[in-house]
């Protein structure tokens, strides 16, 4: 069960699942879809992803999976990639929450959220191989990124999780929490971006993913924040910023 609730112009999106880990099925990715479109709809200004219970999300729900006819394809391909995609480009700073098992296709919605604050039971890693399976929905790529190829295959050979403070030591995540300290930590996160230049932080996630996907070389860059800086000048929350600035004033951002 997917649950959304929205207040204060952030949505609260929680997999509620708690006796399954949270492992997704495809109605499960299918209701967290509709969460983001939903919340994109009601124009939030950040979101908040967490698990309920014990774990963030141990991936897919294989209960009733029968190996010799299971539509890999469809399942990854089909609805897990897209989701991934459309939650990467949700129009807002998301945040998420990582406590407990964050593994395969829970991995993969950590990947697609733009900020993630780990507790310290956090269990990352590729735990696959005792499946005869591989690391997806996104896994390869971080891991290779942030951790070099030679641990990265440590990892998926030995199928070692990481805790919470050596994911983020090793780059993985952005900041380490006890663990009944890491959801006010992101809820508060998320309410301060809400109360932020929605607009300025829009920008600034657009480049990251050109840098990111395009390989972008530094004048190139360059080149796209001075386009998007110019952009800029012309929302209001730009010439507000400015008009605090000089009263020397908090400025009040109302994500335009």
């Amino acid at each position: 069960m997917i649950d959304l609730a929205i207040a204060d112009d952030v949505a609260h999106v929680t997999l509620n699942a708690p006796d399954r880990l949270n492992a997704l099925d495809e109605q499960a990715l299918h209701g967290l879809d509709s969460a983001y479109t939903e919340a994109e709809q009601a124009g939030v200004r950040a979101l908040v992803l967490r698990g309920e219970g014990r774990a963030f999300c141990a991936g897919r729900d294989i209960s009733g999976v029968d190996p010799r006819d299971d539509d890999v394809m469809g399942y990854l391909g089909g609805t897990v990639t897209p989701l991934l995609k459309r939650m990467a480009a949700f129009p807002a700073p998301t945040f998420a929450v990582a406590h407990g098992a964050c593994l395969g296709v829970g991995l993969g919605l950590l990947i697609a959220t733009d900020v993630v604050y780990v507790a310290e039971s956090a269990k990352i890693g590729s735990p696959f191989a005792a499946l005869g399976a591989t690391l997806d929905s996104g896994g390869h790529a971080l891991f290779a990124e942030r951790l070099g190829a030679h641990k990265t295959l440590d990892l998926i050979y030995s199928g070692r999780l990481m805790s919470g403070a050596e994911a983020v030591a090793s780059g993985l995540f952005s900041r380490v929490f006890p663990d009944d300290e890491v959801r006010q930590a992101t809820e508060d996160a998320a309410a301060a971006a809400a109360r932020g230049a929605t607009a300025a932080f829009l920008a600034s996630k657009r480049l990251i993913a050109r840098i990111r996907d395009e390989r972008l070389a530094l004048w190139e860059a360059v080149d796209i924040e001075n386009a998007a800086q110019a952009a800029l000048c012309d929302t209001d929350d730009y010439r507000e910023g400015f008009a605090a600035f000089q009263q020397k004033r908090r400025p009040t951002f109302r994500g335009h």
